[in-house]
C-alpha cells in the first residue's frame, strides 16, 4: 500500500502548485491513498467548501487539518456533514472534547470528526486528525484518544496527522504508537524536517511534513509582515507570500506499507 501524505496547504500559492503536481506526484508514486492537510487552504487561516472542493479536485482521498480549522464559519457545515455517510472527506482533530450543549439534541458542540475509514480497490486505512497540546490549546490527551479509537479498528492500518508544535511531543507519540500506526507524520510548523525514518515495530515517522505553497516567504506568508510582526511585537494580520509557479512547492512523504499496516519505507517528497 503506497501513501501520500502533503504538509499544510498555505493559500492561493499552495492550491496552484497542489492542482499542478499532486495527480503527478499520484501516477509517479501509484499511490493508493493520498492525505492532505488543508487547514491552511483559505488565504492562509483556515478552510472553505470551495477551497476543500480544489483539494479534493486535485486527487487528496481525505483533508486534514488542524487548530485553524475553525477559523471560517462556513466549513462548520461542511465539518458536521463530513460524519454522515455521504460527507465529504474532511477531518478535524479527534482530541477536541465533546461539550454538552443546552441544546440535548445536539450533545457534541464540536462539529465534525477526527478520523476516517477510507476504502478503495480492495484496501482500506484508517486515518485519524490528532492535535498537539505543548505551545498550543490544552485540549484532551491526543495518546488517550488514539486509544480509544484504535481499541475498535486494529485490524485496519493506521495513519496519523499530528499537527503539533512541539518536535518532542510529535516523536514521543511517535514511539507511543510504534507497531500501531502504519504512519505518525507531523503538520502545523510548515517547515519540512529531515528525520524521517523506520522506527523499530515499523511505524514510519516524520517530525513535519513542511508545506505546500510559497518557498519565498516565510512559513508561506508575506515576509515583510512577519518580519514586521517580530520586530515589533505588534499582532499584524499575516497574508501569503505573492508568488508565482516558480516559487512555490509541495512538500511531504510518500511511505509504504505491508499487508499488515506496517512501514516499509518512507521518503521526503519537496518539489
Amino acid at each position: 500500500m503506497i501513501i501520500i501524505m502533503l504538509g499544510d496547504v498555505v493559500g492561493e500559492p499552495g492550491l496552484m502548485i497542489l492542482e499542478k503536481r499532486l495527480p503527478e506526484l499520484i501516477k509517479e508514486y501509484k499511490a493508493d491513498f493520498t492525505v492532505v492537510n488543508g487547514e491552511n487552504a483559505a488565504a492562509g487561516f483556515g478552510l472553505t467548501p470551495e477551497t476543500l472542493d480544489r483539494i479534493l479536485e486535485a486527487g487528496a482521498d481525505v483533508v486534514t487539518s488542524g487548530n485553524h480549522i475553525w477559523e471560517k464559519r462556513e466549513i462548520w457545515p461542511v465539518l458536521e456533514s463530513s460524519a454522515l455517510p455521504n460527507g465529504k472527506p474532511l477531518l478535524r482533530p479527534a482530541n477536541y472534547p465533546v461539550v454538552e450543549e443546552i441544546d440535548a439534541a445536539k450533545p457534541n458542540a464540536v462539529p465534525g470528526r477526527g478520523w476516517m475509514l477510507l476504502s478503495k480497490n480492495d484496501l482500506s486505512v484508517l486515518v485519524m486528525n490528532l492535535q498537539g497540546r505543548e505551545l498550543m490549546t490544552p485540549i484532551d490527551c491526543p495518546f488517550q484518544c488514539f486509544d480509544t479509537v484504535a481499541a475498535e479498528h486494529s485490524n485496519v492500518p493506521v495513519i496519523i496527522d499530528f499537527h503539533a508544535e512541539s518536535a518532542e511531543e510529535k516523536e514521543a507519540l511517535a514511539y507511543y504508537l510504534d507497531g500501531r500506526a502504519g504512519i505518525v507524520a507531523g503538520t502545523h510548523t510548515h517547515v519540512q524536517t529531515a528525520d524521517e525514518r523506520l522506527l523499530p515495530q515499523g511505524t514510519a515517522y516524520i517530525s513535519d511534513l513542511g508545506m505546500t505553497g510559497a518557498t519565498n516567504g516565510v512559513i508561506g506568508m508575506d515576509k515583510d509582515i512577519c518580519i514586521n510582526r517580530t520586530r515589533s511585537q505588534i499582532a499584524r494580520r499575516m497574508e501569503c507570500a505573492d508568488a508565482k509557479e516558480q516559487d512555490c512547492a509541495i512538500q511531504g512523504i510518500v511511505a509504504e506499507l505491508d499487508e499488515k499496516g506496517k512501514a516499509l519505507n518512507i521518503r521526503r517528497i519537496n518539489r
